[in-house]
């Protein structure tokens, strides 16, 4: 059985997929645990930068064919798909940046999870690619909207249609990956990364992907209307409201943050 392994160090949280027998791939136990990984690293107010890795030869092959493939088509869409959706959509919008450290190949959902993350390191001997359609699938975990926003749809395209796999050279020169490092070096380049990132102020580095993230057209409203209403609350306008509604007066506003 699967789980996803989560570590911290300083200011620095590193979540590890472990299913290595099965070259991390998911099943919707490993799904459960990557959310839980991902609650527990949000509610640390130490962890600043969060690293994203797999355990062993792969960082994750994706979805488990013996998991979804003998799934009822409304089981799959419901219990598969759309979980899925929310679970990496809770990895993309982590408040603090997520780095994804490539130890190994990332195909099909395994690429769509490293998608998630902020910056993407990889290892030179890795292979990147999105081979749904091979099967008589789509990628199904945001390959095809959250990817394309973030890689370009001509890449994207090249992968579910052509069927190319990338090395992680070529990973780099498409925009897929950030940089390339030697084999078995790829954990400690994001620490370094990571630990450069953390000197940074974390309520910057906060705003600032949430407003990266909106410029790129993806689907941040939720946490962009939470930090509004944490600017709302700290303006004098939110005490001398609550202050009015308590002495049953008009509140007299002043517009200052």
């Amino acid at each position: 059985m699967g789980e996803v392994k989560v570590s911290i160090e300083g200011q620095i949280a590193v979540m590890t997929v472990s299913r290595p027998e099965k070259l991390n791939a998911f099943d919707i136990d490993m799904l459960k645990a990557l959310a839980a990984a991902c609650d527990e690293v949000e509610a640390n107010a130490t962890v600043r930068v969060a690293i994203l890795t797999g355990e062993g030869k792969a960082f994750s092959a994706g979805g488990d064919i013996k998991a979804w493939g003998v799934m009822e088509a409304n089981e799959f869409g419901q219990a598969w798909v759309r979980f899925g959706h929310r679970v990496f959509e809770r990895l993309a919008t982590l408040r603090m940046p997520v780095i994804a450290a490539l130890n190994g190949h990332a195909l099909g959902g395994g690429l769509e999870l490293a998608g998630a993350a902020d910056i993407r390191i990889a290892e030179k001997q890795i292979r990147i690619g999105l081979p749904e359609t091979g099967l008589g699938m789509i990628p199904g975990w945001s390959g095809t909207q959250r990817l394309v926003k973030r890689f370009g749809a001509q890449v994207v395209r090249r992968m579910v249609l052509g069927g190319e796999v990338f090395s992680a050279e070529e990973a780099r020169a498409n925009g897929i990956v950030d940089a390339v490092v030697d084999t078995g070096t790829s954990l400690t380049a994001a620490k370094d990364h990571a630990a450069r990132i953390a000197q940074r102020g974390p309520a910057a580095l906060e705003i600032s992907k949430l407003l990266i993230a909106s410029a790129n057209g993806e689907d941040n409203g939720a946490a962009v209307e939470a930090l509004g209403s944490i600017l709302a609350a700290k303006t004098g306008d939110l005490k001398e409201g609550v202050a009015a509604f308590a002495e049953k007066r008009p509140a007299q506003f002043k517009g200052e943050w």
